[in-house]
């Protein structure tokens, strides 16, 4: 019988081995500051039609019961939708958007001392939204799909998230091809921040954001997820959006409601790689899971 050989792995991990160990993000009101752990961004969808929890929070009241409650769970930002992007989701007019986001918004101003992200792509309800209180514009198509979204972000001093998306929420999943994903989708993150930059929005308030599930196959989101670091790399503040995803239950064979060990696996893979931020539904479990592993690597 061969012998088994156990290797002894070197005393040290390798967390932000390309990001900086210290990052502020301005935004139109509080800063965000980034000190080497992800910053946790709690996901706030006041639609009837999301893919994991819509209709949960339709009502402004139960809406800003659930955003305190993410503050007080640990939560660094929160991010609130008034339009469903999941995979085939029709299109919402922005003044349906706007019944939706504003008043929770005004309420949840407030009521918690974190700052806030709207989730749009529509320029008069990011407008609406920072002047009710919002600090932070969170657009799926990168400020491509209102020609007017880069001069609010830009008068606002908001910061930005600019995501990858291969088409729209209605054709996005419908046969996604690259040649190389990881390098097409960097690309494009370049060129879109580039883009925000010429239109006067300050490099600093810039965040990118590669778009899990975003017109991508799991191949895709799960490549993406192992070159997180690349994205780091290009030196702007990176958020991650793993969470309840397709992806992990396709992979675990789980529905939504059985993937947050999925979704925690993703968190620490970004940890690792030093991404700036994750969005996710289970904000008290990620707190404590990116705690647990700070404390663990403050042994090393």
């Amino acid at each position: 019988m061969a012998a088994l050989t156990l290797r002894t792995p070197p005393r040290q991990l390798a967390p932000h081995r390309t990001g900086a160990r210290t990052l502020t993000i301005p935004t139109a009101k509080r800063p965000l500051v980034y000190r080497g752990t992800s910053l946790v961004m709690g996901i706030l969808n006041v639609t009837p039609d999301s893919f994991s929890d819509g209709g949960r929070y339709l009502d402004v009241s139960a809406a800003v019961a659930r955003g305190v409650a993410m503050a007080q769970q640990g939560a660094d930002v929160l991010d609130i939708g008034g339009e469903s992007t999941r995979p085939g989701a029709a299109a919402v007019s922005a003044a349906e958007e706007l019944d939706r986001v504003v008043p929770v918004i005004e309420q949840l101003t407030k009521a918690v001392r974190i700052p806030l992200s709207v989730d749009t792509a529509k320029a008069a309800v990011a407008d609406a939204a920072l002047r009710a209180g919002a600090s932070l514009i969170n657009d799926v198509t990168a400020l491509q799909g209102d020609p007017q979204m880069a001069r609010v972000a830009c008068q606002s001093h908001a910061a930005v998230i600019l995501m990858h998306m291969r088409g729209t929420p209605r054709t996005m999943q419908r046969h996604p091809r690259y040649r190389d994903v990881i390098g097409e989708v960097l690309a494009f993150l370049r060129e879109a921040a580039g883009r925000a930059q010429q239109a006067g929005i300050d490099r600093r308030r810039i965040i990118i954001d590669p778009g899990l599930g975003f017109g991508k196959t799991v191949a895709h989101n799960l490549q993406l997820m192992a070159a997180l670091d690349r994205f780091v790399g290009a030196k702007y503040p990176v958020l991650i959006g793993p969470s309840r995803k397709s992806f992990i239950g396709k992979t675990l064979r789980t529905e939504v409601g059985e993937r947050l060990a999925g979704t925690l696996a993703c968190v620490g893979a970004a940890h690792l790689a030093g991404a700036h931020m994750v969005r996710v539904h289970d904000v008290q479990e990620t707190v404590h899971y990116l705690k647990m592993a700070d404390a663990i690597r403050r042994q090393y």
